[in-house]
Parts: C-alpha cells; structure tokens; sequence
C-alpha cells in the first residue's frame, strides 16, 4: 500500500513540469486556478493518475481470475478473445458509428469484451465435460485469431479509421478524463464484487474439477460468475486504457510470488500491483521523452518482459 501511494505522489509530481511534494499537496488541497502547477495537477495529473490506478487494478484482477480458471500460468485478458472483441468492436464504432473521443471509444470497447468472452465460454462449453481450462483457451486463441483478421480488413480499407484506432490500441492514460473513469466505475465495482465472491472458488478450481466437485463447488457456475467478472474489469480496463498487454500477465505472478497460492491473497496483491506497475510505466514515459513522452502501453511492454522473466527465474530456483 505504502509503495502505491509513493507511485501515485510520483505520478502527481513527475512529468514535463516537474512539481514539488509541496506543491503537489497545495494542489490537491488548497487549488488555484491562478498557479499554473495546480491547473497542471488538477487538469492533468489527477485525471490520469485515476485512471492508471483504476485500469491498472481491473487488468491485475482480471489476469489472476483468467490464469485462475484456465489454470494456465501464460494466461492473460487477451487470452480469452477480450482484448480482440474490444479492439474490433471499437473500429466498428469509428467506422459506422462516428466515435471519434475516448468517451465514445468506452461503451465499444465494453460491449466487444463482453461479446467475445461469451462467444469463447458459449463455444468453450460445447460437450459433456463442458468448459474445460484447454477448451476454453483453444477457443479463445482460435477467436483472437479470428477477430484480429477481420480487424486488420477493416483497417486496411479505411485510413481515416486506422489513424484514429492506433492511438488508442497503443495503450495511453492522455485525453481521458475523470467523466470516463465516472463513466465505468460501476462496471469495475461490480466486477471486483464477483471477483471477491469468486475468489475462494479460485482455490478450489486449481485443484482440479473432480476435487473442486468433491468440495461442493458448482463447476459451470464459479466459471460463469468468474467470467463476468472477468468480462467487466478487463472489458471496463480496455475501455479505460486500451488494451495494455503484459499487465494482465506479469502482476499475478508478482502476487503469487509474494502471497503464494491463495487465490484471495493473489487477487488482493493484484489489485495493488497492478495500479504501481501502470503508474511507473506512464511516470517513466514521461521522463524518457521530455518534453514528449511514450505511451502507457508501450512501458508497460518494455518493462513487463523482463519482470516475467526475473519473476519465473525466481520461482525456478525457489522450487529448486
């Protein structure tokens, strides 16, 4: 907790203009509009800050539920058609709807989540065993790889719509502002909520269907109520965000390594780590850039590869 308010402080603080603790504390509670720094916090820092800390807990969440009912530890949101079904659905909404703003991107990007996360469940429960971890993840690579071809097709055909699409699809906490975070709060509440209810379940699952059943869990319902969870908060941290990879992967194995195999602690961990790991990232393409900077989404790839691998190296010989 301590390391994610020093982030935020960071984040508030840090940037093009760079501002004091002092006056970052002033800002948030004595503002004038008269002092530049405090329009800059205000205007700027505080809506983005919001919402590295709201996107970057819905991935971290999300990615632990998904590696959770997969059982699959190179599980992540994109696994399950998520990210695709966002993406395709938001370049239908540039292209035949006229979204042009990040408020208008959000409800797209949401309804597309949840679409293509029903499609991969519904399909992925075909057959007397039902929604099984692999059939589940063959589903959901067989539908990512579907719905990208047809995102690729219709960005090919319309430049308009492909330059406005790459700016969101890189990943970027810029031009969106607390109405959006407003927007999409209920949607993250209530996924947090199911992902709470859902995490004991979680426990059970990773010992396997048979065990989970002989424990008294209903296997099609745990799944269903993790998967609207999962739909919710990555669904509502692609409309936030857009889909920032690596988070989603990378934050529940730094929570496991830490709480170990309790599915309510990893989620916990996750909810913290996944807000500190979007925030550096953004702070740091603040600072490689000045006075530019790189998007979110671009970090967060920078840094993620290597924390995997630092994170599975340490596991590796902790088993050893």
């Amino acid at each position: 907790m301590l390391l994610l308010v020093l982030v935020v402080l960071a984040s508030l603080a840090i940037g093009a203009r760079d501002i004091s603790p002092a006056g970052v504390f002033e800002a948030l509670f004595a503002p004038d509009v008269s002092v530049a720094d405090h329009v800059v916090v205000q205007e700027l820092r505080i809506p983005r800050t919001v919402l590295g800390v709201l996107a970057g807990a819905a991935f971290g969440i999300a990615g632990a539920l998904i590696q959770g009912i997969t059982r699959n530890p190179l599980a992540d949101p994109g696994l399950l058609g998520v990210n695709a079904g966002a993406s395709l659905f938001v370049v239908i909404g540039i292209t035949w709807f006229g979204a042009a703003t990040a408020l208008g991107f959000i409800w797209f990007a949401l309804a597309g989540a949840a679409t293509a996360a029903v499609a991969v469940y519904a399909v992925g429960s075909i057959g007397r065993e039902g929604a099984t971890p692999v059939k589940l993840a063959l589903t959901g690579a067989a539908l990512t790889a579907a719905l990208t071809s047809l995102l690729t097709i219709l960005l090919l055909a319309d430049l308009e719509t492909l330059d406005r699409f790459r700016f969101w699809t890189v990943g970027s906490l810029v031009g969106r502002g607390l109405e959006t975070a407003a927007a999409l709060a209920p949607f993250l509440l209530v996924g947090a909520v199911l992902a709470a209810v859902g995490a004991k379940t979680l426990n059970a699952l990773a010992l396997g269907d048979d065990l989970a059943r002989g424990l008294g869990q209903n296997i099609p319902i745990a799944r269903a109520v993790t998967g609207a969870a999962v739909v919710l908060l990555c669904g509502a941290g692609t409309a936030l965000a857009g889909p920032v990879v690596f988070v989603g992967l990378v934050v529940p194995h730094a929570a496991r390594w830490i709480a170990g195999p309790d599915y309510r602690w990893i989620l916990a961990y996750s909810a913290l780590l996944g807000p500190v790991l979007m925030l550096v990232a953004d702070v740091l393409g603040r600072l490689v850039l000045r006075p530019g900077e790189l998007e979110v989404g671009i970090v967060v790839a920078f840094l993620g590869a290597p924390l995997l691998i630092a994170l599975v190296r340490r596991t590796k010989l902790a088993a050893l």
